[in-house]
C-alpha cells in the first residue's frame, strides 16, 4: 500500500467519524461542542475548564460558553479548587447525559465488538500510536513554521 493512500484513508475515516457525530448530535438537538463536553463530563471526575479544552481540543472561550449554559440548565456545578474551578455534572445532569449519550455509546460498542472481531485488539495501540505521533509531527511542524 502507498503510504500516502494509506494516510488519505486514515484522514476520510477520521472525517466520517467526526460527520457522524456531528451529525447524531444535531439531531438530538445539540451541538458538536456540547456532545463532547458532556462526553468529557460522563467520566465522574470534576475536571477544570482547561482540562477539556486541551483533551478535547475546544477553544477555552467555546468550554467557558456551552460550560455556562449547562450550569444556568442545572446539568453541571462548578466548585472551587484553589484558584480554579471544577466542573461536575450535577445529579439531574448525571441522568440527562446518560440518557443522552447511551445510544450513542451503544453504537460505539457495537461498531468496537464488530472491528475486533475482524481485527486484533491490537487495532487499538496502533490506532492510538498513529494518533500520537501524527499529533506530535504536526506539532514539530507548526513549530518549525514559527
Amino acid at each position: 500500500m502507498e503510504i500516502t493512500k494509506g494516510v488519505r484513508r486514515l484522514t476520510e475515516a477520521t472525517n466520517r467519524m467526526d460527520g457522524a457525530y456531528y451529525v447524531w448530535a444535531r439531531r438530538r438537538g445539540i451541538n458538536e461542542n456540547r456532545l463532547a463536553i458532556l462526553y468529557a463530563l460522563d467520566g465522574g471526575t470534576a475536571v477544570n475548564q482547561k482540562q477539556i479544552s486541551d483533551e478535547w481540543l475546544i477553544p477555552k472561550t467555546t468550554v467557558n460558553t456551552v460550560i455556562r449554559e449547562l450550569e444556568r440548565e442545572g446539568i453541571v456545578a462548578l466548585t472551587a479548587r484553589g484558584r480554579e474551578k471544577l466542573v461536575a455534572l450535577t445529579e439531574s445532569g448525571r441522568a440527562y447525559t446518560e440518557a443522552l449519550l447511551a445510544p450513542m455509546k451503544a453504537a460505539e460498542v457495537r461498531a468496537l465488538q464488530q472491528t475486533l472481531e475482524r481485527y486484533s485488539p491490537e487495532f487499538l495501540d496502533a490506532y492510538d500510536c498513529f494518533s500520537g505521533l501524527l499529533c506530535r509531527e504536526l506539532q514539530r511542524d507548526s513549530e518549525e513554521d514559527v
